[in-house]
C-alpha cells in the first residue's frame, strides 16, 4: 500500500515563488499518497527552469498536468472526472496542453493518448527530467509520452521546491519503487523495482532543509525498511556486489542513526515499514536517538495468515505480533499505526475474526482501513474473483473502523495528565486562538496560542482528549529549541 493518502490534500494546486523572467503558466495538482505529492515538487523544480510559474488559476494555464494514483479506484475516477474539466477549459483556451503524471499514467497510456484522445502528454514516475523534451514534442503539435521504468532514477540531483510548504515540515524520498509484489497492488508495476538513492545526496538535502530552518524531516519510500546503499544498483542484485561494496554499503538503520547523529535538534519520521523488512537494528536506532519520532506505520493488512499468504505478503501473523512484542519492549511509548484491507478475495468470517483479534493484541494509535478493490494489473486481479459482496465489505469495514476508534480513544486517553513535547505546525482548524501540532507519536494536540508561533517545540500537559486530538496547555518551551 503507498503511503499516506492525506484526504485534505487531494487535488490541491500546488504553488511556488513566481520567477520574473519566466512567461508561461504551469497549474499541477497532486492525487494519491506522499510520494505523488513529493514527486510534484520535484516536476514543478525541473519546469521552473524550463520557464514555467505555477497558477491558481486553470483557466490562464498553458500546460496542466495531474499527478495520478492507481491504489483506490475513486482517485482514479477523480482523476477521469479533472481530465473532463480540463478538457471542457481547453475549449475556451485551445492553446493550453494537458499532461498526466504518475502511476495511473503508466498503467493508461494508450487509452489516454489513443483511445479517449483526452490528453497531450502522459509521463511517467521514472521520466520527469525528460519532461522539456516531452514538452518541445507537444508544442509541435505531436502527443508525446514517456513511461519507460528505470532501474537507476532516483531523482538524488535534483532539489524539490516546496511547494505549499508550512516551512517546519519537509519530506525527503529516500528510495523508489518496491520489489514486494503484493497482489493487491500495483506499485511494482507503476514505479518499478526497488532502489535506493545515494546517501550523500540525501544528506545534503537535509542539511540544505535544516538551514532553511525546517524542523522536522519524514524520510520516504515505499518501504522505508529495505533502504540499501552500496554504490548504485537494484537491491535485488545486492548478492552480486563485490566484498568491498558489501563491506561498506548503507542500510536503513545506517542512514537513520547518520542523519539523527547530525541533526539532534531535527525531528525525524519516516515511512512506509514493511513488516518483514523491519529489523531489530531500526528499532534500537529509534531508542537511542531523542529526535527519532517514537511512531511507527507498520501495515497489517489482515489478521488471517491464509489471507496474508493470498496478498504475498512475506511474513506470518506471529512474526507480526514478535515484531510488535520487539517494538513495545524497546520503545515501550511507541505509537503504531497499521493498514487494513477488508473483503480480500476468499475472505472468510474467520479471517476477518483473524484481523479484529490482531488489532485487540496490538490495540493500535491510528488506521487506514479500505474494503478491497480490485485494481486493473495486480496478481489478484488477474487470477482471483472479487467475490466478497459489497455489503459484507461495508459490514466488515465498519467493524474495524469502529474497533480503531475503541482504541485510538484508549490510547489517547492515556495521555491525560502527562507532559508532552507537541512541535506548532498550524492554527487550529475549529478555532484561530489556538495551535495545533503533533507529538512524538504523531497525535495531535490543540492548545491556546499564547506567546509561541509556529514551528516552536512547546511542552503541553494533556487535559482532556477526543477520539482524534489531545487538549491541553502549554507550560513552556521544550529544550529541542
Amino acid at each position: 500500500m503507498e503511503k499516506i493518502i492525506d484526504e485534505n490534500k487531494q487535488g490541491q494546486p500546488l504553488v511556488l515563488d513566481q520567477e520574473k523572467e519566466n512567461q508561461r503558466k504551469l497549474f499541477i495538482e497532486s492525487y494519491g499518497c506522499q510520494m505523488n505529492f513529493s514527486d510534484s515538487e520535484i516536476v514543478a523544480s525541473i519546469l521552473a527552469k524550463e520557464g514555467f510559474n505555477t497558477t491558481q488559476n486553470l483557466e490562464d494555464a498553458d500546460l496542466v498536468l495531474v499527478n495520478t494514483c492507481s491504489i483506490r479506484e475513486k482517485a482514479e475516477q477523480t482523476v477521469r472526472k479533472r481530465l473532463e474539466k480540463y478538457n471542457a477549459v481547453k475549449k475556451i483556451n485551445p492553446g493550453m496542453k494537458v499532461g498526466v503524471l504518475g502511476c495511473m499514467a503508466e498503467r493508461l497510456k494508450s487509452k489516454f493518448l489513443e483511445e479517449e484522445k483526452i490528453v497531450d502528454l502522459v509521463v511517467g514516475p521514472d521520466a520527469y527530467k525528460d519532461l522539456p523534451n516531452l514538452i518541445e514534442e507537444v508544442d509541435a503539435g505531436r502527443n508525446a509520452v514517456n513511461v519507460i521504468l528505470s532501474k537507476e532514477e532516483t531523482y538524488g540531483d535534483i532539489s524539490p521546491v516546496r511547494l505549499q510548504s508550512n516551512g517546519v515540515s519537509a519530506f525527503v524520498s529516500i528510495t523508489r519503487g518496491c520489489d514486494n509484489m503484493c497482489t493487491f497492488c500495483v506499485v511494482p508495476f507503476t514505479r518499478g523495482r526497488e532502489r535506493s538513492r545515494d546517501p550523500q545526496s540525501i544528506m545534503e538535502e537535509i542539511n540544505e532543509l535544516a538551514t532553511q530552518n525546517f524542523k522536522e524531516i519524514t524520510l520516504l519510500g515505499q518501504n522505508v525498511d529495505s533502504y540499501l546503499w552500496y554504490g548504485g544498483g537494484l537491491k535485488k542484485d545486492f548478492e552480486k556486489a563485490s566484498d568491498f561494496q558489501k563491506a561498506t554499503a548503507v542500510n536503513f538503520a545506517k542512514l537513520l542513526d547518520m542523519v539523527a547523529e547530525k541533526h539532534p535538534k531535527l525531528r525525524l519520521r519516516f515511512t512506509t515499514s514493511n513488516p518483514q523488512d523491519m529489523t531489530l537494528d531500526v528499532i534500537e536506532v529509534m531508542a537511542k536517538h531523542k529526535n527519532i519520532c517514537k511512531y511507527i506505520h507498520l501495515p497489517i493488512q489482515s489478521g488471517s495468515d491464509r489471507i496474508l499468504k493470498e496478498m504475498n505478503r512475506l511474513h506470518t501473523r506471529q512474526e507480526y505480533f514478535d515484531l510488535i512484542d520487539n517494538i513495545k519492549r524497546i520503545i515501550p511509548d511507541c505509537a503504531i499505526s497499521q493498514d487494513i484491507i477488508t473483503g480480500f478475495p476468499t475472505e472468510t468470517e474467520d479471517d476477518h475474526k483473524d484481523t479484529l483479534s490482531l488489532m485487540e493484541y496490538v490495540k493500535y494509535d491510528y488506521g487506514f482501513m479500505f474494503a478491497y478493490s480490485e485494481r486493473p494489473g495486480t496478481l489478484a486481479a488477474r487470477k482471483m474473483e472479487d467475490d466478497i459482496p459489497e455489503p459484507v465489505k461495508k459490514r466488515r469495514l465498519a467493524e474495524i473502523i469502529e474497533a480503531q476508534r475503541k482504541h485510538s480513544a484508549y490510547r489517547h486517553q492515556s495521555f491525560v495528565g502527562q507532559t508532552v513535547e507537541v512541535l506548532i505546525e498550524k492554527a487550529s482548524k475549529k478555532s484561530d486562538a489556538h495551535w495545533s501540532g503533533r507529538t512524538t507519536q504523531n497525535t495531535v494536540a490543540v492548545f491556546p496560542k499564547g506567546d509561541y508561533k509556529i514551528g516552536d517545540f512547546v511542552m503541553v500537559k494533556i487535559n482532556e482528549c477526543t477520539s482524534a486530538t489531545l487538549l491541553g496547555d502549554a507550560v513552556g518551551y521544550s529544550d529541542n529549541n
